[in-house]
């Protein structure tokens, strides 16, 4: 596959149109295995960032207007062009992102999933009929598309956190301005091609890059966005909410998170050990759902962490294009000085550092699948997200120890737990604070489920029935003598 593609330089969708930015701006793409120039990216200014509005609002106009069984007939024909070109993709997600083949392969082929999931629901946007106090009068509500969305997506998932809000925007009949990463633009451009090659007017879908911070204060504010979607840290999170708010725009968050996983003596420990590894380690941790806070009950902690351990260290570590590799790199180099001041921070308080810990080699962005146990709650990493290769095993003495734990932080977003009892199972469920949790597997992210938090890690979901809810606004109609 390595040889078969070559990567291209990206370029703006404006109205239909891939073109430079206005003052010829650009920056090199970088791949994270090899430290290697692989492209070159456009960047859009503030005359690039007004022709998307002026395409949005057009093609919203034309987009509203076009039936749900239109809509949804094309983005059917955008998932099957897009899993035609599944493997480019895959490879381009590998290139410019690092994870493995297999891996970015799965995120390909479940975004075309989340294409056909969202447009099933474009022909279900029910409204209703109101029974009316007198016999002439007929109360009705629709449901409408809110209007043109500004989309903000991260580089660890460039095509699943992008087809999410891309999707639910084109089922509901609004149209959208993405900003995907400038660290991984290419594969957000292929899904945005397969969505222009199946017929999306122009205008609809218009997708850009640049600097964060001015597109972000530049979109909101604007009169032509009325709702706006944002996937990435908290801190940031919180600063385009508050920029909606003052804006009286719709927002949905999908933020960071630090998941609590609760194993139990009851457990089957070695299963739970061997998918914790898988799920820990998927992306090299970069991911907003990864566990975390490995919080054991004390009669299994040694099992649990013998077998996790081991398991981090038979990990294959390489380039993601590479045959059996299955950690690639971190995407970015920054990531790793970081995540090593964790470390060192947590071992100077006394943790155990049980595997890993540093960098590999000097070419690429690559760490060590790293473990650390009996980390005290002052240390950093037990309380700011990690979003790297770093696991941490404590034990606990209860379940009531492990939920007070699981819910100390300001994050809920994801949360994993292992146990055989129905008791364990039911509490968990009710009391551990997160907007998703998943008891004996791993089962999150499908199309169909929703998928989103609760406290600091967001508000809203990007995934199920509800998805569609904020990208549509309900109108009351009354009418008389019918």
């Amino acid at each position: 596959m390595a040889d078969a593609f070559t990567y291209p330089d990206v370029q703006l969708l404006i109205d239909g149109v891939w073109r430079p930015g206005a003052r010829g701006s650009s920056m090199p793409i970088v791949d994270p295995a090899t430290d290697e120039t692989i492209g070159l990216l456009a960047h859009a200014k503030r005359e690039d960032l007004d022709a998307a509005l002026e395409a949005a609002a057009k093609g919203f106009e034309i987009w509203r207007k076009t039936s749900a069984y239109t809509r949804a007939r094309i983005m059917r024909k955008a998932a099957d062009i897009f899993r035609s070109r599944a493997e480019y993709i895959t490879w381009l997600i590998t290139r410019e992102q690092g994870k493995p083949l297999a891996e970015a392969r799965i995120e390909v082929l479940n975004g075309a999933d989340i294409i056909d999931w969202f447009a099933g629901e474009a022909q279900r946007t029910y409204g209703q009929v109101i029974p009316s106090r007198a016999p002439n009068v007929l109360q009705t509500t629709l449901r409408l598309p809110v209007g043109p969305v500004a989309a903000f997506t991260p580089w660890n998932f460039p095509i699943n956190q992008l087809v999410r809000k891309a999707s639910a925007a084109l089922a509901t009949g609004c149209s959208i301005i993405a900003k995907a990463a400038e660290e991984t633009p290419a594969a957000p451009a292929e899904l945005f091609r397969a969505f222009v090659d199946a017929g999306v007017p122009a205008g609809v879908v218009n997708l850009v890059y640049g600097s964060p911070a001015e597109i972000s204060e530049y979109l909101i504010p604007h009169a032509v966005i009325r709702k706006i979607s944002f996937t990435g840290s908290t801190p940031v999170g919180k600063h385009l909410a508050s920029l909606a708010g003052l804006h009286m725009k719709r927002a949905t968050m999908e933020l960071g998170g630090h998941s609590p996983v609760i194993v139990m003596a009851d457990a089957d420990i070695s299963a739970a050990a061997k998918i914790m590894v898988g799920s820990k380690y998927r992306n090299a941790g970069q991911v907003c759902v990864a566990p975390t806070r490995f919080l054991v009950e004390t009669p299994a902690f040694g099992a649990f962490l013998d077998q996790f351990v081991a398991g981090a260290r038979a990990l294959k570590v390489g380039n993601g294009l590479e045959p059996g590799v299955q950690m690639g790199p971190l995407a970015n180099e920054r990531r790793i000085p970081f995540l090593q001041a964790l470390i060192q921070d947590a071992v100077s308080k006394g943790a155990e550092l049980r595997t890993g810990g540093g960098r590999i080699g000097n070419t690429g962005n690559f760490m060590e699948p790293t473990v650390l146990a009996h980390v005290p709650l002052s240390a950093r990493i037990m309380n700011e997200e990690p979003f790297g290769p770093v696991a941490i095993v404590n034990p606990v003495d209860s379940l009531d120890a492990a939920l007070a734990e699981g819910n100390r932080l300001p994050y809920a977003l994801a949360s994993y737990a292992f146990s055989r009892s129905t008791a364990n199972v039911q509490r968990i469920s009710q009391e551990l604070e997160a907007g998703m949790t998943t008891i004996n597997h791993v089962g999150l992210a499908l199309p169909e489920v929703p998928f989103g938090g609760m406290k600091d890690s967001g508000y809203g979901t990007e995934g199920g029935s509800e998805a569609v809810e904020p990208y549509l606004v309900t109108k009351f109609v009354t009418t008389a003598g019918v």
